[in-house]
């Protein structure tokens, strides 16, 4: 029997998947509206109107790495789950998983030379999936 923790890692990264999968909907730079109820960004806030400051992935990139945060604060019963990052090819470069205790920030390293679109993706145990795009 599968945990609580590692089905919403599991689903998580599915839904990133899905995210980017379809992904002449999000880098094409149209906020992801053909997956309104799924996948939410600023843009694109749909149910959760108003609260993307603390649920979209806000995004750094230097020196070879994305760093992602997301201003949230963390509680037992409301916290950010997952960090995922995936390039425009699909290809996943890292996630990292969350309890309630932790900060949810992450950073990982970007394959050398690597220039183009890429997806963030934050996971709230409340607010669903948030994804912010950027371009290295």
């Amino acid at each position: 029997m599968i945990d609580r923790r590692e089905f919403l890692k599991t689903t998580a990264v599915a839904a990133s998947a899905v995210a980017v999968a379809s992904g002449s909907n999000v880098f094409a730079g149209e906020t992801a509206a053909s997956h309104a109820g799924i996948v939410y960004t600023e843009q694109q806030q749909g149910q959760w109107e108003g609260k993307a400051g603390s649920h979209a992935p806000k995004i750094t990139v230097a020196d070879g790495k994305v760093s992602v945060v997301t201003e949230h604060p963390m509680s037992e019963p409301h916290f950010i789950v997952r960090h995922t990052v995936v390039l425009a090819d699909g290809k996943v470069i890292g996630g990292k998983t969350f309890s309630h205790t932790d900060k949810p920030e992450s950073s990982f390293d970007l394959p050398a030379g690597y220039k183009g679109k890429a997806c963030a993706t934050s996971f709230c145990n409340k607010h669903d999936l948030w994804v912010t795009e950027f371009t290295v």
